[in-house]
């Protein structure tokens, strides 16, 4: 064996595992993209070939070892074969979030050094074009879908077709280029920059070695039984370490097939018609569809509706313990047996679910409640927790031993502990190497000896099950000391289907208030089987009927939080509902869905202050602001609401 053969067997970087596909399994499918209805599948020949032709076209045109490539569009194949095919010649891909705006494009471009970028289409084009000016070291924009952009004229515009063909002329010449730049990597390189979402500041490139990805997905694939003949749909963001990981990583270490969906909006027909084997989500999405359940099924007939409830019944008492191979009654079985033939299995087809081997939800927190839902199905729905800077995989739940109040256990090789104020650090694998050009920022995550702080405060049972009770900065202490844990209570209030969002307030205060957002599909639904009259978010928000019917759900949680002796001090008190989606394009919501609470607190200031007044109502503007104050056309009466009879005092005391 040569010096170069050797070195390409190491599969130790993702060029190399893509060759090692190529090479043993040429003609298994490697990805699929739906267009025009129909599913055009890829084998790993396919894929190197596109790879390899791409990577010469890349080096032809002077891209360098080191170099950054921006990413910036929806899942598409010929995205993920520019991810590689930039690693095949040493350069670093930078996936960005497709809806980002041209200032947060220009930011990433600025930071990360972009030098080309690859993009989808016309729209991300154009806002590379906006922010070229001002990024002078961008020298090249290719696209892979050439729709609008005819007479698009520019020198540096090209297209990922014409790419690949000047890429195999290259080849042509230089025969031996495309394997001794392979052969050059190693798993200690700079594989990928992904920016964190930006929660608590402003985003931070996190520096991924081909180490941390390779061996991550390699441990998480053995830990969890993941196969070469796993089918998984990518429809997440690329910029997301999530899709990265599993969609990227986990897949092309594992040998098994990615599917990218026709468009956002088809992703849930998409899924029904695949059916995946391997399905991961943040919150938001399992709650969303069982949002879409719960309103299917109070528009159904009285009959199906009434055998719906008496089977979920069912599986709320006995499907868990079923899928977890755990004793159940006889005639419990039988129940639940029949539930799978007329609901359950029907269900699960609806949603796609119906061949899902294992499903995971991460990012943030998930609802108990939302949680046990699938699981009562069958669906083997399991947290996972980790970061960005963990390469996802810090903990999960093993198959036999999942509660849902937890995150599970640590993946192989990774150490799990929990420091003397109370945060979760560990040290595995998966540790990246710092934040890009940030050293300050890396030396107060990262520690000298590898431990890394996660800023989430967190316990780890008797059974070695971490449990996330909220971030570091977010945990607090009402007025009488007792601990305000705001997540814990959020995650209980967005089970709801009228609750789509949800910030707590009680840090310092003498009780806890909230700011809700409703579910518009859930609530419009709703309120015309009413025979509400509306034709906006904010009139819709406003009606006495939705206030009755959230109060209600927060009377709820006042319940189950009276039930817990260390939370029962953090019953809500009074609440409202803000007249407008919670949004990332204002800045309230990062890119991966997660609240902003500094900006919500800065922005809605005066709401909150309403809210521990004696005050039953609060005006907010819709529009434009100047320095001398709103000046918007609009306004909104906001209503606040006072929940249960223990309000009392309402105004704090000064």
């Amino acid at each position: 064996m040569s010096e170069r053969e050797d070195l390409l067997a190491r599969g130790d970087t993702i060029p190399k595992i893509l060759l090692d596909h190529a090479s043993k399994r040429p003609d298994k499918t490697a990805i699929r993209e739906k267009a025009l209805g129909i599913w055009q599948p890829w084998s790993w020949r396919d894929a190197a070939d596109q790879v390899r032709a791409f990577a010469c076209a890349l080096a032809s045109l002077g891209l360098a070892r080191d170099d950054k490539v921006a990413i910036i569009g929806d899942n598409r194949p010929q995205l993920y074969w520019a991810m590689t095919a930039c690693q095949a010649v040493g350069a670093v891909p930078v996936p960005i979030y497709p809806d980002s705006g041209t200032d947060e494009v220009r930011r990433v471009f600025d930071h990360a050094q972009v030098r080309f970028a690859v993009v989808e289409g016309q729209e991300q084009v154009d806002k590379v074009l906006a922010v070229m000016e001002a990024c002078p070291d961008v020298e090249r924009v290719i696209y892979v879908d050439s729709r609008g952009l005819r007479h698009y004229d520019q020198a540096f515009l090209s297209s990922f077709d014409e790419l690949v063909e000047l890429g195999r002329t290259f080849d042509g010449d230089n025969p031996e280029f495309f394997l001794d730049a392979v052969a050059k990597g190693n798993g200690a390189d700079l594989s990928v920059i992904l920016y964190t979402s930006g929660t608590t500041g402003r985003p931070k490139g996190v520096m991924l070695s081909f180490d941390n990805v390779v061996i991550t997905a390699r441990n998480a694939n053995a830990h969890e039984n993941v196969g070469d003949d796993e089918e998984l749909l990518a429809y997440l963001p690329m910029a997301w370490v999530g899709d990265h990981i599993f969609s990227y990583g986990q897949a092309l270490v594992g040998g098994f097939t990615v599917n990218c969906p026709e468009s956002a909006d088809t992703v849930m027909l998409d899924l029904k018609e695949l059916g995946p084997t391997f399905f991961f989500a943040p919150p938001r999405i399992f709650e969303t569809i069982l949002t879409q359940v719960t309103i299917r099924m109070e528009g159904a007939g009285w009959l199906k509706s009434k055998m719906f409830r008496f089977f979920m019944d069912v599986a709320k008492r006995s499907g868990t313990k079923i899928l977890e191979h755990k004793p159940v009654p006889f005639l419990e079985r039988v129940r639940y047996a029949v539930g799978q033939l007329l609901v359950y299995g029907p269900l699960k087809n609806a949603l796609g679910f119906s061949r899902v081997r294992r499903a995971y939800t991460t990012g943030e927190a998930i609802g108990p409640e939302v949680f046990n839902f699938y699981r009562s199905l069958g669906i083997n729905l399991k947290q996972l927790y980790g970061q960005t800077e963990s390469s996802v995989y810090v903990t999960v739940h093993r198959d036999s031993d999942v509660d849902p109040d937890t995150v599970g256990t640590p993946v192989p090789d990774c150490q799990v502990r929990i420091a003397e104020n109370g945060e979760v650090i560990y040290r595995s694998p998966g540790t990246f190497l710092g934040y890009y050009r940030d050293p300050e920022a890396t030396a107060k995550t990262k520690m000298a000896d590898g431990w890394v702080h996660t800023g989430d405060a967190g316990l780890i049972g008797d059974e070695g099950h971490l449990k996330i009770i909220d971030r570091m900065n977010d945990v607090g202490s009402l007025a009488d000391g007792t601990r305000f844990a705001p997540k814990f209570i959020e995650n209980k209030l967005k089970f709801f289907p009228f609750i789509k969002e949800a910030m707590t307030i009680g840090d310092g205060r003498a009780y806890v208030t909230a700011l809700i957002n409703i579910e518009s599909g859930a609530v419009r639904d709703w309120a015309e089987k009413q025979g509400l009259t509306f034709t906006t978010y904010a009139e819709i928000a406003a009606h006495d009927e939705v206030y009755a019917v959230v109060t209600a759900n927060i009377e709820q949680v006042n319940q189950d939080l009276a039930a817990d002796p260390e939370l029962a001090s953090s019953q809500i008190k009074r609440f409202l509902i803000l007249n407008k989606a919670l949004d990332a394009e204002d800045g309230e919501l990062t890119r991966t869905g997660k609240v902003r609470r500094g900006v919500i607190a800065e922005r809605y200031g005066d709401l909150v202050d309403a809210l521990y007044s004696e005050r039953e109502h609060v005006q907010v503007w819709n529009g434009p602001t100047s320095e001398d104050g709103p000046k918007g056309t609009t306004s909104a009466d906001l209503k606040i609401r006072i929940v249960g009879a223990g309000a009392e005092p309402l105004r704090e005391a000064s």
